[in-house]
């Protein structure tokens, strides 16, 4: 694998309970050991159990993963900021690192009716849109 321009990534939404921890596990199974990775959110809660399960479905265990606040991270321990968000603000952080934005929608869906396996579903589209992205990431480096 050829280094990465960046040796940290940091991946920001607001609850920091579903599509900044996928992007977590997926960038560090894509990475590995090159690159530190962390998640973070403006409101953090807790590790939706909808994305363990959709992580789970390939392999990745979110278990050592938990929901942080984005005022907990350092500045200077980031060169590569990446926010989710789509309908909602996204945290601010405020560093000198490159920024890119992948508007994803949420989801939880958590204003929708609809049966586990639906909003599972919605999970596992979220998650194969971060790997894509992550993936074309990693072979620009």
């Amino acid at each position: 694998m050829t280094k990465p321009r960046f040796t940290s990534i940091l991946f920001l939404c607001v609850a920091n309970s579903a599509r900044s921890q996928m992007a977590e596990g997926l960038a560090r199974e894509i990475f590995g050991d090159t690159v530190r990775v962390q998640s973070a959110g403006s409101e953090p809660t807790r590790v939706n159990p909808f994305a363990v399960k959709a992580m789970a479905e390939q392999g990745i265990a979110l278990s050592d993963q938990s929901s942080t606040s984005v005022a907990t991270i350092a500045a200077d321990s980031v060169d590569l900021l990446i926010t989710l968000c789509a309908e909602e603000v996204c945290p601010v952080f405020l560093s000198g690192a490159a920024r890119m934005h992948w508007p994803l929608q949420d989801p939880d869906r958590k204003h929708e009716d609809l049966s586990d396996e639906q909003r599972l579903e919605h999970f596992r589209v979220a998650r194969d849109q971060i790997r894509g992205r992550l993936e074309v990431l990693a072979a620009q480096c």
